[in-house]
């Protein structure tokens, strides 16, 4: 006979080692990583090209698709979005 579960989920491990935050901070990150590649591919635009329509060096758009993407700013990323013709939307839930 199965035991039915037992213990705490992952999220809960993640709070107790004080995880949760960043963890979930860096997903959010990866995440619009992610949009901001899909529309680049939908509008068929390069990083160089964008980093040409933002008057920014290419190193600092890398930044934003790093692993640690620290010094990335909410300004920046609106650049980012401006640049693309979109607009960033944040919101707290």
């Amino acid at each position: 006979m199965k035991q039915a579960h037992v213990g705490s989920d992952f999220d809960d491990l993640l709070r107790e080692e004080g995880l949760l935050e960043e963890c979930e901070a860096g997903a959010l990150r990866r995440l619009l990583a992610l949009q901001i590649e899909q529309e680049m591919k939908r509008r068929k635009i390069t990083r160089a090209t964008l980093a040409r329509r933002m008057k920014t060096p290419r190193e600092n758009l890398d930044q934003l698709f790093s692993e640690d993407p620290s010094l990335v700013t909410l300004q920046f990323v609106e650049k980012v979005a401006a640049a693309l013709g979109r607009k960033l939307r944040i919101e707290l839930a």
